[in-house]
């Protein structure tokens, strides 16, 4: 059975063609720095690889491009869509109403759009593909994973609010977690290294959009990120923990409109608000050439991540191994020795040298003397979900 994948985060669409049950990858690529006028084009089969430069607008016009290059009759993998018997989405923000996989009905559509406002640079994105999708692939089954579903198992303690009782009662207003499908992949690889029958990991998924979890014998107990996925980290626009006093501060000192304040912390914060750039390579090639603003904005990004690791470890009364993943976490060698550096009264010792290494597969980038692992493991949430789709039919 073929199964494609599809991705869709804020600026970029990760997308794997796989033969399930194999698990057997026909095709992979990624489109990145959508919105960017030098948006990136990777597509890569057993026999071809593509690399372009050009401007996608939006996710709609990466998805088709996509589309054409897995039947263009040169370097394409399929003749025609019919082959592909589904399609399995990410999708972000799953609310009270979504815990495990399901397959896209026009009330599941419906329900996603209507946690637009949790996630607003995101499910609209996952919805897109969606659609997309359905009108390319009408044969297909479409699947949709919830990147909420892992972090169910967070225990009331660490996921309910110090608000009034009735907003979880009556409206579910609760941490929800996300980035659950990398997480989980992560975690998994992380305990079959440590080969222990329980273990303490904290999972450090960094992107355009960032988080950590707690994950104690395997499941999630506590993560970042929460309501809407623009709490904790510092990420590429939106601005992370802040005091909420602000928001109020901006609206009735300072004359902003409730959307402009809205606006900002999820797209104009964050590293672009810092450094007037979202991409954190061209924050560290700023940094590196002596720009003040990019200097400071990774030692705040890697700063903020040192205090989570530390409310974590004592969440879980101990750590066997924090891991790095995602696009930033995988290939920022600067970022992981920032965070790892004056950790040594956690165990957290880095080997500098290990850690130049670029990770195509999961990696021990800590010295022999440090009582915590240090990994670098390459997320698959393609993998993740081509399994969960495949499980579900």
């Amino acid at each position: 059975m073929k199964i494609l994948v599809i991705n869709s985060g804020s600026s970029s669409i990760k997308y794997q063609l796989f033969s399930m049950p194999e698990q057997d990858v026909i095709c992979h690529g990624l489109i990145e720095r959508i919105g960017l006028s030098d948006s990136a084009i990777h597509y890569a089969s057993k026999t071809e690889k593509i690399e372009e430069v050009t401007t996608l607008n939006n996710h709609k016009e990466g998805l088709e491009r996509v589309v054409n290059l897995l039947l263009d009759d040169k370097i394409g993998v399929i003749k025609s869509t019919e082959e592909i018997k589904a399609v399995g989405h990410r999708v972000v923000h799953g609310g009270s109403t979504f815990t495990n996989t399901v397959e896209v009905t026009k009330e599941v559509k419906d329900k996603i759009k209507e946690l637009f406002s949790l996630a607003p640079l995101h499910n609209p994105a996952n919805l897109e593909g969606i659609n997309v999708a359905e009108a390319i692939f009408s044969a297909a089954k479409q699947i949709a994973v919830f990147d909420t579903a892992f972090h169910q198992t967070i225990p009331v303690i660490a996921h309910k609010y110090a608000i009034p009782n009735k907003f979880l009662v009556e409206n579910n207003i609760r941490l929800y977690g996300f980035h659950g499908t990398s997480h989980k992949y992560v975690s998994e690889l992380a305990n079959e290294y440590l080969k222990k029958e329980k273990s303490k990991i904290i999972t450090i998924h960094l992107g355009n959009g960032c988080s950590m979890t707690a994950i104690k014998n395997g499941i999630s107990i506590d993560h970042s990120l929460g309501f809407g996925p623009v709490t904790g980290l510092i990420m590429g626009s939106r601005s992370g923990d802040i005091d909420h006093s602000l928001i109020f501060y901006l609206i009735n000192e300072l004359g902003y409109k409730i959307d402009d304040v809205y606006t900002m912390l999820q797209e104009e914060s964050g590293m672009l608000g810092l450094t007037g750039y979202s991409d954190l390579r061209d924050i560290e090639k700023e940094a590196s050439l002596g720009n003040v603003a990019c200097k400071l904005a990774l030692d705040m990004n890697a700063y903020r991540i040192k205090k989570y690791i530390g409310s974590y470890v004592a969440a879980m009364n101990g750590l066997d191994a924090i891991v790095f993943t995602a696009g930033i976490g995988e290939n920022s060698s600067m970022i992981r020795n920032l965070v790892c550096t004056e950790m040594e009264t956690f165990g957290i010792e880095l080997d500098k040298n290990k850690n130049d290494i670029r990770a195509k597969e999961l990696i021990d980038v800590s010295l022999d003397s440090s009582r915590v692992k240090i990994l670098v493991i390459p997320t698959n949430e393609e993998l993740e979900i081509a399994k969960q789709s495949f499980n579900l039919l």
